[in-house]
C-alpha cells in the first residue's frame, strides 16, 4: 500500500488545565517501595534500583502483552487493574498487580509511582468523567515531581480524527471527534501533554487502530463463534478499518523509549486499512483450511447479518497514514497486513 503524506495543521482539544512550574532536579531517592510491597533501596539491591522500571496504569490486553514482553528483556514491570477477581487472574500470569481504582485513588498507590522511571497510560476514559487519573492533577503532578520518571506514553485512539470521507489522514489532519468517548480522549492527549510540560519531560501520544493479537482476533471470534458486540457490528460495513497487531504497538512503545524524539503524537497502524468483511473472510479461510470441521455447521457468520448491516452507517471513514512512526521511531512492521497477522496467531494455536 502506497503511504499517504499530508499537510495541515493538528487541532488540540481545550487542554485541562495544570500549573506549569519548572520541574526540580530529579534525585535517586534513598529508599522506594515497589507495588509489590519490596523496597528499591540503593545500597541494599543496586542492580534493581539501575534497571528500567515500567508502571503501566490499565493491564487490558495489550497492558498484559506489554508487560510480558518487558519481562522478558528484563524490566521491572508492575501495573494496575480495578477488579479483586482480574488481579487473581493477572497474578497467576506471573503479573505484579495493583488493585487500583482511579476515581478513588490510594495515596499509597500514587506514591508508588515515584519509583519507575517509565509510565504508560493505558486507561480509555469514562463518558461524564473524562481520563480518570487527569481528575486527580494536582496530586498526580506532585507525585511524579518527586520521583524520576523520564518517559510517559497515552494510549489514545485513531476516532479523534472522525469521519474524514475515506481520506487519507496523517497526525497533522484536523480532529474531529464525533462522538463523547472520542471527544474524552482527545482531551485527555492535551492533558497528558501538559502534566509531562508540567514535570519537565517529553509525552507521547499514540493514535492506535483497532487493535488484535493472540486471543483477539478475526480468527478468535470464528472459532468461539459468538456474536458481535454494537461497535463491531457498525465497522462492518465500513470501507476501511485501520487495525494494528500488539507486537507492533510493542514496537513503536520500545522505540520511542530509546529514540527520544520531538514529534509528540504517532499513528500506530498496519500499512492495510481494509474493510472488516474481507479480514473475517481472510481468517474463516485460514480456519477453514486448519480445522474443517469446526465450521462445516457454521452457515450464517454473525458480520455478515443483514438485520445490522442496512441499520449501520459509514462512520469513521479515513485511511490513516502511519509514515510517521515509520520515518521518526524507524519502526519496521512485523505485521504490515492483517494476513501475516491473522497468520501468525493461527500458527500459534
Amino acid at each position: 500500500m502506497e503511504v499517504c503524506q499530508l499537510s495541515g495543521r493538528f487541532f488540540s482539544a481545550s487542554p485541562l488545565q495544570f500549573n506549569h512550574r519548572f520541574r526540580k532536579v530529579a534525585t535517586t531517592p534513598k529508599f522506594l517501595i515497589y507495588a509489590n510491597g519490596s523496597s528499591c533501596s540503593q545500597t541494599d539491591e543496586p542492580d534493581r534500583e539501575s534497571r528500567n522500571r515500567m508502571f503501566i496504569l490499565g493491564m487490558g490486553f495489550f497492558g498484559q502483552f506489554f508487560a510480558q514482553e518487558l519481562l522478558k528483556e528484563g524490566w521491572i514491570v508492575s501495573g494496575t487493574c480495578t477488579s479483586i477477581k482480574k488481579r487473581t487472574e493477572l497474578e497467576k500470569k506471573g503479573f505484579d498487580v495493583h488493585l487500583f481504582d482511579a476515581n478513588q485513588p490510594q495515596m499509597n498507590t500514587m506514591n508508588t509511582l515515584k519509583c519507575y522511571t517509565h509510565l504508560l497510560v493505558s486507561i480509555p476514559p469514562v463518558v461524564g468523567i473524562g481520563d480518570p487519573m487527569l481528575q486527580h492533577g494536582e496530586i498526580l503532578r506532585s507525585v511524579l515531581m518527586e520521583g524520576n520518571l523520564q518517559w510517559l506514553c497515552y494510549l489514545s485512539s485513531t476516532s479523534v480524527y472522525g469521519d474524514c470521507g475515506g481520506a487519507c489522514v496523517d497526525e497533522d489532519y484536523p480532529t474531529n471527534p464525533v462522538n463523547e468517548l472520542a471527544k474524552l480522549r482527545l482531551a485527555a492527549e492535551q492533558g497528558w501533554l501538559n502534566l509531562a510540560h508540567d514535570i519537565g519531560i517529553a509525552a507521547h501520544i499514540f493514535r492506535l487502530g483497532g487493535i488484535y493479537g493472540p486471543g483477539r482476533s478475526a480468527v478468535d471470534t470464528i472459532i468461539k463463534q459468538g456474536p458481535l458486540s454494537e461497535s463491531q457490528k457498525l465497522r462492518v460495513t465500513r470501507q476501511f478499518t485501520s487495525r494494528v497487531h500488539v507486537a507492533d504497538i510493542y514496537q513503536a512503545l520500545k522505540a520511542s523509549i530509546h529514540m527520544p524524539s520531538s514529534r509528540r503524537v504517532y499513528n500506530v497502524v498496519d500499512d492495510d486499512p481494509a474493510p472488516r468483511k474481507e479480514v473475517f473472510a481472510y481468517a474463516l479461510d485460514l480456519v477453514e483450511k486448519k480445522w474443517p470441521a469446526l465450521i462445516k455447521d457454521f452457515t450464517s457468520p454473525p458480520w455478515e447479518a443483514d438485520s445490522f448491516i442496512q441499520k449501520a452507517t459509514s462512520r469513521g471513514e479515513k485511511q490513516v497514514s502511519n509514515a510517521r512512526m515509520k520515518k521518526e521511531l524507524a519502526v519496521k512492521l512485523l505485521h504490515p497486513s492483517y494476513k501475516s497477522g491473522l497468520q501468525s496467531i493461527i500458527e500459534q494455536m
